[in-house]
Order: C-alpha cells, then sequence, then structure tokens
C-alpha cells in the first residue's frame, strides 16, 4: 500500500521514515555499476595478455636455434681459433619445454636408460662458450667445430691417441701374453659409471656413450683416475629403428656429409679420449661406403678405432689398415649372457686366446656383476702369466706383431 502525507504525520509514519534513512547504502547504483565494470575490464586485460602463455609472469630461458650446416658449407659468422675457450654444447642449457626424453638401449647388456634431449634434435642446437678446459685436456689437440671442440692432430704432429693413451710397461707387454678390457656404455647412469671408474684397476679401458647430462664431467674422473678412455660412436643396427642407439646415430641411408655432421657433435661432446669404437652399428660396420668417411676422418684426427666384435663381416679392420690407424677388434663380449658363472667361462676364454695369440681383447658393459667378476679375475691374472694392459697397448703391440 503506498505511504501518505497522512501517515507521515502521524507518529508511526514519522519512525519508519527515519527508520529508513537510517539505512541508505553509502553508495548509489550507478557507483555499484561503475566498480563492477571496471573489475570486468581488469579481467579482460589479464587474460588478454597472460592467454597465449600458460607460464605467463614466470621466468623463461631462451636458446638460440638454427638448421644445421653441411660440413664444408660457409658459416653463418667467422668461427673463433682452437686457441678460444671450449664449447658446450646447449643441449645441456635448453629451456624445461624445450626438451623430450628418449629411451637409450645399452647394446651389451640391453640396460635401458632415459636421456633428455632438446625436442628439435641436437643438429638444430647452437654451440655456446663455456670458460674453462677440462684438466689434462692438451689445447693443442683440439679444434673448433660449430657444436665444440672437437679432436685433432697438433702442428707439431702428437695426436690424440698418443697423448691421452695410458701408462703401461709396453717394453715388458711385448714378451707376455696380454689381455685388454673394454667396459662401454658409460656416461648414460652416473652410478654404475662410477663404480666402473672406482672398482676397476686403472689398466681397464672405459669407453663412454655421447649421451648423459654431463659425460665430460664422467669422463674427466675417469681420467683422474688413469684410465684410458674411449668415445662410443651410435651407429645403425640391424633392426634400426626398432633399436635404436640414440640421437646423431650414423645411418646408412645419409650421405657422407650427413654423417661426418653427426659425427662431429658426438666427437664434441667431451674430450681426452685415445680412440673412438661404435656403439651398436651391426649394419653400419659392414657397409663400406657408410664407414669409409667415417675411419678416414677419425684417423685424420689421430685416434684409433675399436671393432667391438658384434658384426663378423665388419670392414673396420680393413679400412682401418687403410688409413695407418691403431686399431683392434674384440674378440669377445665377457658378459654376453650376464650372470656370474658365464662371466668366469668367457674370462677363461679369454685367457686361452691371449695365451694362442699374444693378445685378446674383451668387452663388456658396467653391469654390477661383470664388475665384481672382471675384478676377482683380474687380482690373479698375473700370477697366471698374463699381462692386464689398456687397449692403446694392445693395439701397438697387434701392429707390431
Amino acid at each position: 500500500m503506498a505511504e501518505t502525507a497522512d501517515d507521515l504525520s502521524t507518529p508511526l509514519g514519522q519512525k519508519t521514515l527515519r527508520a529508513k534513512r537510517r539505512f541508505r547504502l553509502p553508495f548509489t547504483f550507478t557507483q555499484l555499476l561503475a566498480v563492477l565494470l571496471g573489475l570486468f575490464l581488469l579481467a579482460f586485460t589479464g587474460f588478454a595478455i597472460f592467454n597465449d602463455n600458460p607460464l605467463g609472469g614466470e621466468p623463461v630461458a631462451h636458446v638460440a636455434l638454427r638448421e644445421a650446416t653441411p660440413p664444408g658449407a660457409k658459416p653463418a659468422a667467422t668461427p673463433p681459433s682452437a686457441s678460444e675457450p671450449v664449447a658446450k654444447s646447449a643441449v645441456q642449457q635448453a629451456a624445461p619445454g624445450e626438451h623430450k626424453t628418449i629411451t637409450i638401449i645399452d647394446g651389451s647388456s640391453g640396460a635401458r636408460h632415459d636421456v633428455t634431449i632438446p625436442s628439435d634434435g641436437p643438429d638444430k642446437v647452437e654451440a655456446e662458450p663455456t670458460p674453462a678446459m677440462a684438466a689434462g685436456i692438451d689445447q693443442r689437440l683440439l679444434e673448433k667445430s660449430r657444436y665444440g671442440m672437437i679432436p685433432a692432430v697438433a702442428a707439431d704432429g702428437l695426436k690424440p691417441f698418443t697423448a691421452y693413451a695410458a701408462e703401461a710397461d709396453r717394453a715388458r707387454a711385448a714378451n707376455m701374453p696380454v689381455v685388454a678390457i673394454v667396459i662401454g656404455g658409460l656416461g648414460v647412469g652416473a652410478a654404475k659409471t662410477t663404480e666402473a671408474i672406482m672398482k676397476l684397476p686403472a689398466a681397464v679401458t672405459l669407453a663412454f656413450t655421447p649421451y648423459g647430462s654431463d659425460p665430460a664431467k664422467l669422463a674427466e674422473r675417469a681420467r683422474a683416475q688413469r684410465h684410458e678412455i674411449l668415445l662410443q660412436i651410435p651407429m645403425e643396427p640391424f633392426d634400426y629403428p626398432d633399436n635404436d642407439p640414440g640421437p646423431q646415430t650414423l645411418l646408412t641411408t645419409l650421405g657422407s656429409e650427413q654423417n661426418l655432421d653427426r659425427l662431429y657433435w658426438d666427437l664434441s661432446r667431451f674430450q681426452g679420449y685415445a680412440g673412438i669404437a661404435n656403439f651398436m652399428g651391426g649394419r653400419f660396420v659392414v657397409t663400406d661406403a657408410a664407414m669409409q668417411p667415417i675411419i678416414r676422418e677419425a684417423a685424420k684426427r689421430g685416434l684409433g678405432f675399436l671393432d667391438d666384435g658384434s658384426a663378423p663381416h665388419s670392414v673396420a679392420s680393413t679400412l682401418a689398415n687403410g688409413q695407418s690407424m691403431p686399431f683392434a677388434k674384440a674378440d669377445l663380449s665377457i658378459d654376453a649372457v650376464p650372470t656370474a658363472a658365464e662371466i668366469d667361462r668367457a674370462l677363461a676364454k679369454l685367457e686361452s686366446l691371449a695365451r694362442e695369440h699374444g693378445t685378446a681383447v674383451g668387452v663388456a658393459a658396467a653391469l654390477p656383476v661383470s664388475i665384481e667378476r672382471i675384478g676377482v679375475w683380474i687380482k690373479a691374472l698375473e700370477s697366471r702369466g698374463i699381462m692386464l694392459v689398456p687397449l692403446t697397448t694392445a693395439m701397438l703391440k697387434s701392429k707390431s706383431s
């Protein structure tokens, strides 16, 4: 019912009017509408700014990327000389959102390891300089590539094979049977790599893949313990790509320039190795056209080559001999069957081969059982008239015999 003037003239009407005036809101409807409109505009502006970036406002790392340049092509900028500080692959520096994880399969043991690399592939990542060189690396034996430093023969003729060969009594080795053991697949899995470095004698040669978060640090630690080291180059197996050695694998379907470019990336991952070895590669090492430029390049850079013996028809020996390159082929895989009993049988066979031929080479993975049985076997080896030597010593003895 509408309120009349007569109502307001009564005491009750006047009391009601005073109550209404007492509870009046401190702002008008127009003011409320203006506030709501302002909040809406603020929310809309924030959405427009951050909608395209889910990490809006968060720190972001930027990595310079470029297309791969084939060997021999003119670089975009004049490269620094070999005397400049060593370069480090930006593979280890890419932003978290630009990585992917792949699985590397140990060719000897079948063990699987997850490795993180840039999603666009390392062949598209520009190398960036780092301020220091690893201890004991001779800078005369380095050459600048677009991925970082790679091995080279010094101006005075000194080769990495000679400079980084482990010390050994070669005169004594020349007059008795010798055995060389190479533990491969290192660098992926810091724990197993460290176990091999610390538990095995210095005369055992250690072979590192180019993968892992920091292979250079582990390789430097191995050299600090006086181990001779090799770099394993991923090569195409027969069942590729079902069995994939990893990124930058050398393939029979690629041209020599592409494979050499991949080789340079592999060679740049760390330094201080006396030679290279195949990592898998059953199909690649039997393909003459694919292997020729790789062996020729490695020989030109003063490196030796170890064939792991997994491919009976490998052409590596013939090609290495043609380049007067230090070479060895593994006689057997010590832990092809990774049980203590079978490993002991393989080691006994290795002894027999050493007595028969004067030199024998065995390869193994860094499995705990392998390291344990090899360590036990080595302790009594010399008492049986056989000398454990680094791989380079075995290579030189085989070449002179």
